[in-house]
């Protein structure tokens, strides 16, 4: 069991390094095809013919390749947590390629992360043994878990159609809720498609089941949708701040689903508990740091015909000579001169 989870820890640290270098990948093919038409923040789709991009999306689909492949051999309550390690590798490719400067106490916040996840790994839960997608489905039929998907859909669907619109280019939250709500439900999908097919390798067709379809359905639909607020979140906001609240947010919730749907927790001491929450809020500390001491992203000027400090200059004549006033305005510049025989 526990060299399972050790498949699981490896799994994830190579999902994490790939992840982590996809954001910033991804991040600059975005900036590239900002210059040259509509971002993706107000709904531009020009990144899809940016060729950096999609090298951003092959290296982010061969870290979720690992990642979904860790799901199969380790608890979600391991697996998803160890994404902090994707913080730091985003971190710190940012400092050097996107010039968002890593401060000392970013460096501390990177640290608390590595503590945090080595904390939650020594106490991570042990991984249920299922031996059928219908086992799997029956937990996922549990009335606590429809409840809790009713509830991530609908507030979904109210972030989409009414929040997003109006607060999703101020508000950061708006973009990564809707993310990490979904993703909740995508690892879990995406855990009974793995065990599922890890099952149909051992010999046992687990295709021949209506229910694997239904997961593989649900995963795709809540993929689509997530990598699509991925993207506007990271065209929209400071990858630095993107990232922390991201992984805090969705491992909070993946956390909470894997619980209600899987039991991760059922038999675990309280002793084991508490030491995995400690982890936790510890990983949570560092993303906190690490998101405070960042350098946000310097404001986009989209108007050519802004002007970037205006002012009223106004010309007196006083005893032979002309004098200079100026004043802030919040109209272009523009120069008025009073000459004393214009009132004549």
């Amino acid at each position: 069991m526990y060299s399972s989870n050790l498949k699981g820890f490896i799994l994830a640290v190579v999902s994490s390094a790939f992840i982590g270098s996809s954001f910033i990948i991804k991040k600059k093919g975005l900036r590239r095809a900002g210059v040259n038409g509509p971002r993706a923040s107000v709904g531009g789709y020009g990144y899809l013919l940016e060729p950096l991009w999609w090298i951003g999306m092959i290296t982010m689909v061969v870290g979720e390749i690992a990642n979904f492949v860790a799901y199969i051999y380790a608890p979600a309550g391991l697996v998803t947590p160890l994404g902090a390690l994707s913080i730091i590798v985003s971190a710190v490719l940012a400092h050097f390629l996107l010039k968002e400067k890593l401060q000392k106490m970013g460096m501390l916040g990177c640290l608390l992360c590595i503590v945090g996840s080595t904390v939650i790994v020594l106490h991570s839960p042990k991984e249920r043994s299922l031996s059928s997608v219908e086992e799997i489905w029956e937990l996922a039929i549990q009335p606590a878990f429809l409840l809790y998907t009713a509830s991530v859909v609908a507030v979904t669907l109210v972030l989409i159609l009414y929040c997003s619109p109006r607060y999703g280019q101020t508000n950061i939250l708006i973009y990564i809720g809707i993310c990490s709500m979904i993703g909740s439900l995508t690892v879990m999908s995406v855990k009974a498609i793995g065990i599922a097919i890890k099952l149909t390798l051992e010999g046992t067709n687990q295709l021949k089941y209506f229910q694997t379809w239904i997961f593989g359905m649900v995963a795709v639909t809540c993929i689509i949708t997530q990598l699509n607020y991925l993207n506007m979140a990271l065209d929209t906001f400071n990858t630095a701040i993107v990232s922390p609240i991201y992984y805090a947010m969705f491992t909070s919730f993946t956390i909470f689903a894997s619980a209600i749907m899987f039991k991760d927790y059922s038999g675990q001491s309280v002793t084991s508990i508490a030491s995995e929450l400690c982890g936790f809020i510890t990983v949570l500390s560092g993303t906190a740091i690490l998101h405070s001491t960042r350098e946000p992203d310097p404001p986009l000027i989209t108007d050519l015909y802004t002007p970037l400090s205006p002012k009223v200059s106004w010309y007196i004549q006083s005893n032979g000579e002309w004098k200079q006033k100026d004043e802030d305005s919040s109209t272009p510049n523009f120069i008025t001169i009073l000459r004393p025989d214009y009132f004549k």
